[in-house]
């Protein structure tokens, strides 16, 4: 029953997304191109809708149960409307914000937070009422992490891609048929969406696809890691190192730079690879390798002894950080790593 699903939300997906397409320029959702963007035409950007309706599809035909499931797809409705508005009449940042808290509460509410986490040494650190803001804080955070990153043809829907097959191959190592099913649902529904997307892109996903897939991946990632050790709650970080890095850096860069944090800029991983002289299709397909480089790292740490866990980490920032310097992310002279390199 689940293969036929996903190739029902494979077909709809690719079905929906034109029909999709046209509606969007129906209704005026359109990008305009600017300074800040990189394509040179106007584009519809509802593409996020099909991914939704090919996952609602999946949804109701294989009918998942558990009792995080309401909560979920009521969730999934609050930020789908707050992405569909914001791409039909550019909601502001404080609305579009509540919209994403809104669906992080009603979520909580139904009970996924993560209430505490073992000790690497012994004893258990319980979080009390910390649970509620830290697991609102999580959510908002990927999802806003995932609408960042959606800058280039493809790039959010295959990083999104590639994060959820990791996450669902590891929920269905424990065994977790609830959490895999879903995301595999949302898996076949994006890469029927992709086909349009991928450069030269026919529609963009818009905050509507986006919000989403940041939601669901965030929620996805907590039901898996919740009430495990402190170790491997740092799984779902690593799975989604491309995305959250960007953020962390991006949030660094306006501070130093002394701008708000919602400022906008051309200076995300992907602007710095086009900028170093890297294509479109290149920089899409770079940044695809990272993303599963990150996600092979979280399958070898969540296999690791403590130490080789710590050593497999330590690996990953440097890595990230040697990325930030040569991509020139937080500014062209920003490189102590590499003069501590070029010095010794």
């Amino acid at each position: 029953m689940l293969y036929l699903t996903l190739i029902l939300c494979f077909i709809a997906s690719l079905i929906l997304t034109p029909i999709v397409k046209k509606f969007a320029f129906l209704v005026g959702a359109t990008d305009q191109p600017n300074h800040r963007k990189v394509h040179q035409k106007i584009m519809p950007r509802l593409g996020g809708l099909a991914i939704y309706i090919s996952f609602i599809i999946g949804v109701i035909v294989l009918q998942p149960t558990d009792q995080y499931a309401w909560p979920i797809l009521i969730g999934s409705v609050i930020i789908i409307v707050t992405g569909l508005i914001d791409d039909l009449t550019e909601l502001s940042a404080k609305w579009k914000f509540a919209g994403q808290l809104l669906a992080a509460v009603v979520v909580v509410l139904g009970g996924v937070r993560v209430e505490f986490i073992n000790l690497p040494f012994g004893g258990e650190l319980e979080f009390g009422y910390m649970s509620i803001p830290l697991t609102i804080f999580w959510i908002v955070g990927v999802t806003n992490a995932i609408n960042l990153i959606d800058g280039l043809d493809g790039l959010a829907a295959g990083v999104s891609t590639i994060a959820l097959i990791t996450i669902s191959g590891m929920a269905f190592l424990k065994g977790d048929i609830f959490a895999m099913s879903i995301g595999l649902i949302v898996i076949v529904s994006t890469l029927g969406f992709l086909v349009y997307n991928f450069h030269p892109a026919k529609i963009f996903m818009g905050d509507t696809g986006a919000l989403f897939l940041g939601y669901i991946i965030s929620v996805l990632a907590l039901l898996g890691f919740k009430n495990v050790t402190a170790i491997s709650l740092i799984i779902p970080v690593i799975i989604l190192g491309v995305p959250l890095s960007d953020t962390f850096f991006a949030i660094i860069r306006r501070i130093v730079q002394k701008k708000p944090l919602s400022a906008p800029d051309k200076s995300h991983l992907h602007h710095c690879l086009l900028r170093i002289g890297f294509t479109h299709r290149q920089t899409v397909l770079l940044i695809y390798a990272m993303a599963a480089m990150f996600g092979l790292a979280a399958f070898i740490f969540s296999m690791s002894t403590m130490w080789g866990a710590i050593i497999v980490g330590a690996v990953i920032l440097v890595a990230i950080e040697l990325v930030v310097e040569i991509t020139g992310m937080v500014g062209k002279n920003y490189k102590p790593l590499l003069k501590l390199m070029r010095n010794r």
